[in-house]
């Protein structure tokens, strides 16, 4: 099936995992939340000062899950089955041990939205917009990414957020404080808004993220996503879901 997701160290000690599956927006199938998997482990065995996670080309950051695979015809126990290994990769971001930064070098949706959170610091293009819209097909967000959006900005606004399924742009969001920094276009491929970062010795940067994992409970958030991923689904036979799923195939 080939390579949709690409790793790379580079001599200024970071390195960069990019989703590359632009034809499909970037939509997460089972082949990429394995590959997924792979690059995170190879990354690992690095000396990193910090790990990069973004799209490639500025077009979209991720579509979310892919209904190819996360169709509506699943069991729960099937749907269930088939979140996981998207769950493993979020814990696996929680728990890297060096922060990970999320350039959103396009919009993103769903569990795009889930991904995204599950890093550390979120860096975004001007002009991109976001939405947790899993409530709009009738379920909730499917990898545990909601349970870490509580942890991310104040509840109420992750709660409202969830429930409306809205699409925000992301100077919102950088009030709302999901989005840390929101750069122009024209200094976007520049990236000098790294600097500051490269700038931090390999040291300095894993003990900050020993600290910031300590102080979002890191491991029971964990326990948590295990129980939203398990609610997300037990909606999967729902009417709601199964006529919210069959509307958008026929649009699409």
């Amino acid at each position: 099936m080939g390579e949709v997701i690409s790793y790379e160290m580079n001599d200024e000690g970071y390195g960069t995992i990019r989703l590359n599956r632009p034809e499909k927006q970037n939509a997460i199938s089972l082949h990429m939340a394995e590959q997924l998997q792979e690059k995170l482990v190879e990354a690992r065995g690095d000396n990193l000062k910090f790990l990069i996670l973004t799209g490639v080309e500025n077009r979209m950051f991720s579509a979310g899950g892919d209904l190819n695979d996360l169709h509506g015809e699943l069991s729960t126990g099937e749907a269930f089955a088939r979140l996981k290994p998207m769950m493993d990769v979020l814990q696996m971001v929680l728990h890297f041990p060096v922060p990970v930064i999320a350039l959103l070098n396009g919009n993103a949706l769903g569990g795009g939205c889930e991904l995204a959170t599950a890093c550390d610091i979120r860096i975004a293009k001007a002009n991109t917009k976001f939405g947790f819209i899993q409530s709009t097909i009738g379920i909730l967000p499917g990898w545990g990414g909601g349970a870490i959006l509580y942890k991310k900005v104040q509840p109420d606004f992750a709660l409202d957020w969830i429930a409306r399924g809205a699409i925000l742009d992301a100077c919102e969001l950088e009030e709302k404080g999901w989005i840390h920094h929101v750069i122009d276009d024209r200094d976007w491929d520049d990236a000098i808004y790294l600097e500051n970062y490269i700038a931090k010795s390999e040291e300095q940067m894993r003990l900050l993220k020993k600290q910031f994992t300590i102080n979002i409970a890191a491991d029971e958030l964990s326990r948590l996503m295990v129980e939203e991923v398990k609610s997300a689904a037990s909606l999967w036979e729902s009417e709601a879901h199964k006529q919210a799923i069959e509307k958008f195939s026929k649009k699409k």
